[in-house]
């Protein structure tokens, strides 16, 4: 990014900061929509809490395009419960996004690169897809919280993303608020839930966590890795330059 294109995208996430100060949840969401129009997309996990996101995305427009990472090593309850959402919630816009053939051919032919260096595995299968398919958007919501984990704690309402805005209308949520919308609401918890995942990703890299660990714990556990990739600690290098 070029230093004029810069200054004009960190002056506009100040202007849309102001503008969204105190707002969360749907109405945060229905804001990022009313700036962005088509040119935001909803990303998905189809995780353990992703219900509640999306019931807030379709309730303002259920054609907001929602993107899914298809990696190919999901749990099989994953692929089911976002079919079953999908459904539920009446969403007319999933894309469910897949590595790039080549790109797995040449670095994970055995399917067995999680093992040897997981964080080459999400770039493959995350990272890269991730970025094609946000090629044509100019913002695009997450449901983060930041209760989730400490690498989380700091997250704000929007941030940069490279060339994108983040949008993570969840931010300040607690987990009973998750809990509240998902029990008035009677959304469908993910099936995982119940066997004790809080966070769920890709089945060779996600274990259950103990009862006294943070609920991203079971998450690439035993490694130097809490993250897959796509999500950058965008908001501490906006706080070194006051931004």
């Amino acid at each position: 990014m070029e230093a004029s294109q810069k200054v004009a995208f960190d002056e506009r996430l100040k202007e849309l900061r102001a503008q969204a100060e105190g707002l969360s949840g749907g109405d945060l969401i229905a804001a990022a929509l009313d700036v962005y129009g088509p040119r935001v997309a909803v990303v998905s996990s189809f995780g353990a809490e992703s219900a509640v996101l999306l019931h807030l995305v379709a309730e303002i427009d259920p054609a907001t395009p929602v993107i899914f990472l298809e990696t190919g090593k999901h749990f099989p309850e994953t692929l089911m419960y976002r079919d079953r959402l999908v459904g539920r919630l009446g969403l007319k816009d999933v894309r469910n996004v897949r590595p790039d053939p080549d790109d797995v051919a040449a670095a994970d032919p055995w399917g067995k690169l999680w093992a040897e260096n997981p964080d080459r595995c999400c770039h493959i299968r995350k990272v890269l897809p991730l970025e094609r398919a946000l090629s044509g958007f100019d913002a695009w919501i997450t449901g983060r919280k930041r209760y989730q984990a400490d690498t989380r704690a700091e997250l704000p309402p929007f941030e940069r993303d490279g060339k994108h805005i983040k949008v993570n209308p969840l931010a300040d949520w607690t987990p009973e608020d998750i809990d509240q919308v998902f029990a008035e609401r009677e959304l469908p918890r993910h099936p995982l839930v119940a066997e004790g995942y809080p966070s769920i990703g890709c089945l060779p890299c996600t274990r259950r966590p103990s009862e006294d660990e943070d609920e991203r714990a079971g998450r690439w556990a035993g490694q130097d890795k809490t993250e897959c990739g796509i999500h950058k600690v965008w908001w501490l290098q906006a706080e070194s330059s006051g931004i």
